[in-house]
């Protein structure tokens, strides 16, 4: 049966690594079942319903990507847009959460009716095959730098950024850098070896290491200051707190509402969801080998309407925009291919509703390394950008698109410098004809952007 709907066979991959691939996903997502809690409780929301929302609105839009699309694509609340919608749309401009969930549910409206169009089709299609690969190699240094922040590696500092100080708070922060160390190399080590499985082996060991630090002193819990025990609690769910949040997005007093900047907000939840759910479906397709041989994704406008769909729904559910993660990067560097990758996410995001205590158990620094060594092996692909001087209008805005989004921490952003440097280099050198009309579109879009938002 599974041979029939997901064509395993055809895709030259077997049920166990499918179901393997699933669980590493899983595993690497795993931390938005803490963090999204955590980032919307801020606006007044309910932590255990906006756990529940998250987990249900995964479910369900990874379910259909895995039916609809057959893809190894897993998605849920967005990192990013659930800090918009938390930190600028319910903070800087005062709306209450429900006005929030409102405009979400109707940028998956509006979603779902481009994707039973052709317009997002149309917009994967025109982006030319030098930046598609270096929105690879981008995501593949942005995943890279956030594994690099959740091992407590990269630190704030006076340049921006720097090495943490491993003596300085070594029973939290310093063991927990020296513990993503050794798990790096342990990933590493097993999939340089080959290993079945080795992204997930390296999580569960450097977890396993960290409960063994615990019991020896080495590693001390301060839930003050974020580091809480590796040890997962075994309590149930409230699950009658989903009501707090379920349907919400439709309570809503317009008359505190302005609309202008509410059609804003829908337009800015709208943009940076477009382009960061096309820059990781096409980084980590294009990764994964599963382009066609004109640069297009098979089955793309299905996963598409997935995403919509999984935006709608999770708006009522009582969640922030529900988009497809690029940490499914990590599946697909398990060996994940089919729509039974996601299905095995889909069902572990169903069952952590019943003990979404022990999920939220898995430290970051468990699943850092996994991030580094999945960004190692997106970053190769930059082998395939050709940086001869015959090409520089293609090889620049690669690059540009390749550093912005690690250094402006959005995949959106590197896709619009990409976009805007494309269209404007091939222009003035002449090379107008090679450029895409809809490319044109898009870089007077993106600029727009930068003007009005």
């Amino acid at each position: 049966m599974l041979e029939k709907l997901f064509k395993l066979k055809e895709h030259n991959t077997t049920v166990k690594t499918e179901l393997a691939a699933g669980v590493t996903t899983f595993m690497t997502m795993a931390y938005i079942l803490a963090v999204n809690p955590s980032v919307l409780s801020t606006t007044g929301m309910d932590g255990t319903a906006v756990l529940l929302a998250t987990c249900l609105a995964s479910f369900i839009g990874t379910l259909c990507m895995a039916f609809m699309a057959n893809l190894p694509f897993v998605l849920s609340a967005g990192m990013g847009l659930n800090a918009y919608l938390a930190y600028t749309v319910c903070g800087v401009y005062g709306y209450p959460w429900q006005v929030a969930l409102l405009a979400v549910f109707i940028e998956g409206i509006v979603f779902i009716i481009l994707s039973l169009t052709n317009v997002r089709e149309a917009i994967f299609d025109c982006i030319p095959l030098s930046l598609k690969k270096a929105v690879s190699v981008g995501i593949g240094l942005f995943i890279a730098f956030i594994g690099l922040q959740n091992a407590n590696l990269a630190v704030d500092s006076a340049t921006l950024v720097s090495l943490v100080n491993f003596r300085e708070n070594f029973s939290t922060v310093g063991i927990s850098a020296l513990l993503a160390v050794i798990g790096v190399f342990l990933t590493a080590v097993l999939y340089i070896r080959k290993a079945p499985g080795s992204i997930l082996i390296g999580i569960a060991g450097t977890w396993l290491l960290g409960m063994i630090c615990q019991l020896c002193g080495i590693y001390k819990p301060d839930p003050d200051a974020g580091f809480y025990t590796l040890f997962p609690s075994f309590s149930m769910t409230d699950f009658s707190a989903l009501g707090k949040t379920f349907g919400q997005c439709f309570n809503v007093d317009f008359d505190s509402v302005g609309i202008f900047n509410f059609v804003v907000v829908i337009f800015s939840f709208l943009f940076v969801d477009l382009f960061d759910t096309l820059g990781t479906l096409i980084g980590v397709s294009t990764k994964a080998g599963m382009l066609d041989k004109n640069g297009k994704l098979p089955g793309i406008k299905p996963a598409l309407l997935s995403d919509a769909i999984a935006t709608t729904g999770g708006a009522v559910l009582g969640t922030s925009t529900t988009t497809t993660f690029v940490e499914s990067s990590a599946g697909v560097a398990a060996g994940g291919r089919t729509g039974l990758t996601a299905l095995t996410s889909a069902v572990l995001f169903l069952a952590s509703t019943l003990a979404a205590p022990i999920f939220v158990a898995i430290p970051s620094f468990a699943t850092a390394p996994a991030l580094i060594i999945v960004g190692f092996l997106m970053f190769s692909t930059i082998t395939e950008i050709k940086f001869t001087e015959d090409s520089y209008t293609d090889a620049i805005p690669a690059y540009l698109c390749v550093i912005a989004m690690p250094l402006f921490y959005s995949i959106s952003e590197g896709i619009a410098l990409g976009v805007i440097s494309y269209v404007v280099l091939n222009t003035a050198c002449g090379r107008a004809k090679k450029v895409n009309p809809l490319m044109y579109v898009l870089a007077v879009l993106f600029i727009l952007k930068y003007i009005f938002l």
